[in-house]
């Protein structure tokens, strides 16, 4: 089931943290530590998203936090060239990581601006026709901008920064929210 927040009402934030702790209590496997992957270009707009957030994460996260990993940042994106690299790598150094992949998308005009959060894996550049590896065990994504079938690229290329800025700040005021209550910062 994929839960839809619009990130434009006030309670945004909690409710991203209430829906991303539903999601990980009912992931049936075991883990043992969180692993946020961050995907997106940092020279791309409307695809810069994930790294910002990743971005945003890093800068709140206490050094001392055990057990929450972030791969994904604007100065060490992860994105289709290196995608199938670190997952591999997060596969090695985090076996019994639980992975939250948190990349851009694109959407209908009345989900603009919304979050997605939803069980099982991602598809990373799917709304760009990119075949890329699916990844993750929980996804979240916030809808940049609308589905255009003519030139899907240049929507990215013209998405506003404003909205980017504002759905990351929410993405990650809500996941930073979801540790607290994990008692994992």
């Amino acid at each position: 089931m994929v839960f839809y927040v619009d990130s434009q009402k006030s309670s945004s934030a909690e409710e991203i943290a209430f829906l991303l702790n539903k999601c990980i209590l009912q992931y049936p496997g075991r883990w043992s530590e969180l692993v946020f992957l961050c995907i997106g270009s940092d020279r791309v707009t409307g695809d810069c998203l994930g790294p910002y957030i990743g971005h945003q994460l890093l800068e709140h996260l206490n050094t001392d936090t055990h057990g929450v990993y972030v791969y994904g940042t604007l100065k060490s994106p992860v994105h289709a060239l290196n995608l199938s690299r670190i997952s591999r790598q997060i596969k090695i150094l985090h076996p019994e990581g639980l992975v939250i992949a948190v990349d851009a998308s694109l959407g209908q005009k009345k989900h603009l601006g919304y979050v997605t959060i939803a069980d099982g894996a991602l598809y990373p550049g799917a709304a760009v026709q990119k075949e890329l590896p699916p990844v993750g065990d929980i996804h979240i994504t916030g809808i940049v901008n609308t589905i255009n079938c003519q030139n899907r690229n240049l929507i990215l290329q013209t998405t506003h920064l404003s909205t980017v800025v504002s759905l990351a700040t929410f993405i990650s005021k809500g996941i930073r929210q979801a540790l607290l209550q994990q008692d994992l910062t």
